[in-house]
């Protein structure tokens, strides 16, 4: 794994101009981010030595390297899930690459279903925390210290300057973030009512088939993480509809404008 990640890592390294502190996911909500991006290099999946390939309708399958906002950054245009049928190291090596090429901060977006009552389809909400649901775990099996320990501290995942920092560039821009806990499970279906009814009753106020997994190695290697949700569908009890992933991806792109702008405006703060 170790020899996997340092061969990836060495090939992007020789093969572009850019040296990125930042890399971001370019989940649902986020894609057209990469409009913004003064382009360096351009990588297909297919391309990268190790590289899986994502298989999902609506993810490219590019990785990225230019400036936004005069920064330099790394992006995943597409990211990968473990309903595709991936392991949980495999969904996960491209974040192992990342921090092996320096990058110490990670931005995530995400679809998901909202199921507090005070949320309507299209609104964004900052993730302060999460509940992994998927039946695995990406430190599974043996530990590499060089990767990070053994037995990592989870009481930050989020990073609360990021989420401060977010929070104010929203109020100087009128947009109206949420903030509440993401709970990740491994999909593909739609939730059910009564799981709806039981993430919400278990503390959730969105809930979706991705992030955790990216969120928890990023932790584990040291990075600073953030995180967004959209809110494509609704959970609420009495409000649970019909939904299917066009459906989901067109409430995402509404919303994406004011996602875009949130992270350009946040960028040059991080950095």
């Amino acid at each position: 794994m170790l020899e996997k990640i340092r061969e990836t890592a060495k090939f992007l390294t020789a093969n572009t101009s850019v040296n990125p502190k930042i890399a971001i996911v370019l989940g649902s909500g986020l894609g057209g981010l990469v409009n913004e991006i003064d382009i360096s290099e351009s990588f297909a999946y297919s391309e990268i030595p190790n590289f899986p390939v994502s298989t999902v309708a609506g993810h490219g399958g590019k990785l990225i390297f230019g400036r936004i906002s005069g920064v330099e950054i790394m992006a995943m245009q597409g990211r990968f899930h473990f309903y595709e049928g991936y392991d949980m190291k495999t969904l996960t090596f491209p974040i192992r690459v990342m921090k092996d090429m320096g990058v110490d901060t990670l931005l995530l977006s995400n679809a998901a279903g909202g199921m507090n009552p005070e949320f309507k389809v299209g609104d964004i909400m900052i993730i302060r925390d999460h509940i992994n649901f998927f039946p695995s775990n990406p430190l599974l099996g043996k530990n590499y210290d060089e990767l990070g320990p053994r037995f990592p501290d989870m009481s930050e995942v989020y990073d609360n300057e990021l989420i401060k920092l977010a929070e104010e560039i929203a109020k100087a821009e009128n947009v109206n973030l949420k903030k509440g806990v993401y709970v990740g499970v491994p999909g593909p279906c739609f939730e059910t009512p009564a799981e709806y009814r039981m993430f919400r009753i278990m503390g959730g106020d969105t809930v979706g088939m991705s992030t955790v997994p990216e969120a928890i190695v990023a932790r584990h290697s040291g990075m600073r993480t953030f995180a967004f949700s959209i809110v494509t569908d609704l959970g609420v009890e009495g409000q649970v509809l019909n939904v299917s992933h066009e459906e989901v991806l067109e409430a995402a792109n509404k919303a994406e404008p004011i996602l875009t702008n949130l992270i350009k405006l946040m960028l040059p703060k991080i950095s």
